[in-house]
């Protein structure tokens, strides 16, 4: 059964998991705690009109995803701050604008259609050295940046007002948590696919605050509860042969009901 560890496709998929799950369940404790669940949602679908925009003008599709993905955060929370919108309707509608752009340039060019497929369920077992590199870079710049605002990300996820009483900007750091998720969103795209994104972001979280109440507490846990959902996940899709990014997320919901009998008795 170890033997299985020797290729280097399977190697690849361990290192770039391991770091964008890591990733993952730091920033969804915050994303959880804040009532931003679905952020996560609607920027996958932004990723799936990003990823289509760069199929279709022959761009790498994660570089031309990035900026484009970033933007969609961005005015996400705008319309949410100036527009008479809350936050789940702004999500939608940039949502639907990413599921309406994806659609519509796949339809105008059916060559990229199989690859746009590949990106709606991920696979990370299919991943490159240079997606790997990525991975690891773009998770070490969302942890360090967790680490240096950690102080202002944790005031203003409990308490927003009293942040901004001790002098946090916390419209600064509103606008860095949706940026880091815009980047995790990316990122984790290859290994989950758009459908299945905000799973890995959403579930880790929950399961780690069923088991604690302390913050730092919870989020290692979740990186824990993290990690081993992606082993398992790929081990498990390997020898199955099953699609890899549903079965982390079903190891994940496993693990996420193991918690709450854990939690009620």
């Amino acid at each position: 059964m170890i033997e299985f560890l020797q290729y280097s496709f399977i190697q690849k998929a361990f290192i770039a998991g391991a770091f964008i799950s890591i990733a993952c369940s730091t920033l969804g404790i915050f994303l959880v705690l804040r009532k931003m669940s679905l952020i996560g949602d609607g920027l996958s679908h932004v990723g799936f009109g990003a990823i289509a925009i760069g199929l279709f003008f022959g761009i790498y599709p994660l570089i031309a995803a990035i900026p484009l993905v970033m933007l969609g955060s961005i005015v996400i929370l705008k319309i949410s701050e100036k527009a008479k919108v809350y936050g789940d309707a702004a999500i939608g509608i940039i949502s639907a604008v990413g599921i309406s752009t994806g659609v519509i340039l796949s339809s105008l060019s059916s060559g990229f259609n199989v690859d746009l497929f590949s990106y709606l369920f991920g696979n990370i077992l299919s991943i490159s050295s240079t997606e790997v590199i990525l991975s690891i870079l773009l998770s070490i710049i969302v942890l360090l940046m967790i680490y240096f605002f950690y102080w202002d990300l944790f005031s203003a996820t409990f308490d927003e007002e009293y942040a901004k009483t001790t002098g946090i900007k916390t419209n600064s750091i509103n606008i860095l948590l949706t940026l880091l998720t815009a980047l995790t969103v990316v990122l984790t795209v290859k290994m989950a696919g758009i459908m299945l994104v905000s799973a890995l972001l959403i579930l880790p979280a929950v399961t780690a605050l069923q088991l604690t109440n302390g913050f730092k507490k919870a989020m290692f846990i979740g990186g824990v509860v993290s990690l081993i959902s992606v082993v398992t996940g790929i081990t498990i899709s390997f020898f199955i042969n099953l699609p890899t990014g549903a079965t982390i997320v079903l190891v994940n919901v496993m693990l996420f009901m193991l918690s709450l009998i854990n939690s009620k008795r």
